[in-house]
């Protein structure tokens, strides 16, 4: 059945409340920015964070030789603005703080390969709900580094944007997904803000102003995913978040309810939502400890890792070859093919939503990372062949386990008539089977890697990484991003 707002609402899942019932929903984001302090992070979530802050990086690198991180710093270099304030990563750049956001939040989402929310409501897409690293992460690195502020700096704000971004996502109706808008874009744009607003030192009022400008910025569209304008989303949620500071900054004026109110984000955006999951929510558990934030081992939709992680078990225990595959079925629930929505790819973008090529790559090459994911091997004559003998649909177990998980059933028939067939409900990376600080280390040093990144370089951002809060000054990070 289809989940329309009058369901939602008679459900008691979703609210259509007004003003007065839900007043000061808003304010309470901007308290819990403004009155957050570095004690107030759990050790867990510190170390959890530690893990995306060193992958968000790492992506940029790796973002920063993709054809969108080219674009992009011809972009900026075009406007000639002058002020060398941030670094813009991989590259001997600076620019104004705006717009390093804005290229190093596109390079984190240039492959896909960025973290992912983790929803656990039986009526969520598991792990679609926002990117949270691309849009904040760009924002805290570039103005701790233009202030001269220190890494504990950085991370108190990156973990207050992530917290705000997560939130408000869990909290929006799921039509706001659902229908075609791209949560990364519209939510990170509030995690962008409250990172701008927190480092600046905003008091509530202004807060409060920055959230307003920002919602008014909220922007993104699913009907974009396979191309460059999805890692625009992420790019461009970050800058917009500094836009808001700036303006708020300013005296600006906006709106003081502008998540709650009838014409909000919240019912514009998504046609309700459940005050129930943010409000006295906000680090409360913190989404880093529960429910979880995944890290990707595959620069792919997030949906397709169950199934690549198993596929990959299978191929190992089994001894699979390709040569002797015949067929693969992959079943899902409903809402995974309505985001894996090609089929038949041409080029690696489009193969980051194909389930088809996610089985295909690991069942010829034994591994599917930045070197599978491009336009070279997605036209492969043996690669097309493959993805034609993978059939990708709708199963009735799959969709039975809710869409609170990823559950994906394999069945791979081979030539000699055996089949072998698996499931999983999350892949690797995932808070139920997670990545260690160390291999997250490795997974950025091959991001690195691909970037032609100095080995030194990449060693050291690790061991900082590592130590973040113990950094006196921001700027010795940045200086490691730098060619």
């Amino acid at each position: 059945m289809k989940l329309t707002r009058r369901s939602l609402i008679a459900g008691g899942l979703f609210s259509a409340m007004s003003p007065g019932q839900s007043k000061g929903l808003t304010r309470q984001v901007a308290e819990f920015i403004v009155s957050t302090t570095y004690a107030d992070l759990p050790a867990d979530v510190l170390e959890l964070g530690k893990k995306s802050i060193l992958d968000g990086i790492g992506l940029a690198l790796s973002g920063s030789v993709a054809e969108t991180g080219k674009l992009s710093r011809e972009y900026v270099k075009s406007l000639e603005l002058g002020r060398a304030e941030a670094t813009v990563i991989g590259s001997s750049i600076k620019a104004p703080v705006r717009f390093a956001a804005f290229v190093n939040g596109v390079g984190i989402h240039a492959d896909d390969y960025d973290d992912t929310q983790l929803a656990v409501a039986p009526d969520r897409v598991y792990g679609l709900l926002t990117h949270p690293t691309a849009p904040a992460l760009p924002v805290a690195l570039a103005l701790t580094e233009a202030g001269a502020r220190s890494g504990r700096d950085l991370v108190l704000a990156y973990h207050i944007g992530v917290e705000v971004q997560c939130k408000i996502a869990e909290a929006i109706a799921p039509r706001h997904y659902d229908e075609g808008f791209h949560s990364t874009g519209t939510c990170g744009t509030f995690g962008a803000a409250a990172v701008a607003a927190k480092l600046r030192g905003f008091n509530a009022e202004q807060t409060l102003r920055a959230l307003s400008i920002a919602a008014s910025q909220a922007a993104g569209l699913r009907e974009n995913f396979g191309t460059m304008t999805k890692p625009f989303h992420a790019g461009h949620a970050a800058e917009s978040g500094v836009v808001a500071a700036d303006l708020a900054a300013l005296g600006w004026t906006a709106n003081d309810q502008i998540l709650e109110a009838p014409r909000g984000f919240f019912h514009a955006a998504g046609g309700g939502y459940d005050p129930a999951a943010i409000s006295g929510k906000l680090g409360n558990p913190w989404t880093f400890h529960s429910p979880g934030i995944s890290i990707k081992p595959h620069p792919s939709g997030s949906l397709t890792h169950p199934g690549m992680t198993e596929l990959l078990r299978l191929i190992r225990e089994n001894k699979i070859r390709a040569q002797d595959v015949e067929r693969v079925d992959v079943g899902a629930n409903r809402n995974m093919p309505n985001a894996l929505i090609h089929h038949r790819p041409k080029n690696a973008l489009q193969a980051k939503f194909s389930m088809e090529f996610c089985m295909a790559a690991p069942l010829l090459y034994g591994k599917a990372g930045l070197n599978e994911f491009t336009d070279e091997v997605v036209n492969r004559p043996e690669v097309q062949s493959m993805i034609g003998r993978v059939h990708f649909g709708v199963h009735p177990e799959a969709e039975k386990a809710g869409y609170n998980k990823m559950t994906t059933i394999l069945a791979i028939r081979l030539k000699d008539g055996r089949t072998i067939s698996g499931r999983a409900d999350f892949g690797k990376g995932s808070p139920a089977n997670p990545m260690t600080y160390d291999e997250v280390a490795a997974k950025f040093l091959d991001c690195a890697a691909f970037a032609r990144w100095p080995v030194v370089k990449a060693k050291a951002i690790v061991e900082m990484v590592r130590r973040l809060e113990a950094t006196p000054d921001a700027r010795a990070l940045a200086a490691l991003g730098a060619a």
